[in-house]
């Protein structure tokens, strides 16, 4: 170690943890904490050695502000407290927030339609996933929600679209249909369909008519063509 380091470690020591006679009828050890470590104690009690606020731009911004000041919007400052109680603190207020909104959507959601998609063992251990891509777009204009999604265990070379009204008491057509691609790219009826199969890697809506997929050959082998296909829902 250099004098250099020496020194700052004396000066370190010598500044946050000489005897302190203030401190003596506290609990704990009779001398300051190191400063950083007192804001990541997970208590209540207010920090032994609590920040020097006198010249802060933003506390004397909010002190000279009428408006600022009484402000429900701006979360209250403690400045005896660490970060923990902060924290805490504000996690109770967010959840109360949170509460209203949650029990008025929670009441105003209902089942409107149940559809028997697949079946699994009744393990649930040896459960495999087999939903996925699941892709929302809403219809704005026709005021139809869709769902776009595929099943592994069914074919991986379609893609379930689920269509429903958003008015929950009209149906449409057609409610839940599947494409499937299989060797739809074929360039001519000699190739072989196992050799030129395609399934779905993803599938989005680019807007109301047309979604988006992107296809990749089934076939184990490398250099898998990769495909993005443009369908119109027609």
């Amino acid at each position: 170690m250099t004098q250099k380091d020496i020194t700052f470690v004396a000066d370190f020591l010598t500044e946050h943890f000489n005897e302190a006679p203030e401190l003596y009828n506290r609990k704990g050890k009779y001398f300051n904490v190191e400063r950083v470590g007192q804001y990541l104690k997970d208590e209540d009690d207010d920090l032994v050695s609590p920040p020097n606020t006198e010249g802060n731009q933003w506390f004397n911004f909010l002190k000279n502000s009428t408006h600022l000041k009484e402000s429900p919007l701006l979360f209250p400052y403690y400045p005896e407290k660490s970060l923990h109680f902060v924290k805490r603190q504000m996690e109770g207020v967010i959840d109360q927030c949170l509460q209203k909104p949650a029990d008025v959507i929670g009441k105003s959601v209902h089942q409107a339609v149940c559809m028997s998609l697949y079946k699994t063992s009744e393990s649930e251990d040896s459960t495999p996933q087999l939903f996925k891509l699941p892709f929302l777009w809403n219809d704005k204009t026709s005021n139809i929600h869709y769902v776009l999604f595929t099943i592994l265990e069914n074919s991986i070379s379609k893609i379930h679209i689920l269509r429903r009204h958003t008015d929950t008491s009209r149906s449409v057509s057609n409610g839940i249909l599947a494409v499937e691609f299989g060797n739809f790219l074929n360039n001519s009826i000699s190739d072989s369909s196992d050799s030129r199969c395609y399934s779905c890697l993803d599938a989005h809506f680019y807007d109301d008519e047309t979604v988006t997929v992107v296809l990749k050959e089934s076939v184990e082998q490398e250099g898998k063509e990769r495909v993005l296909a443009q369908l119109p829902l027609s």
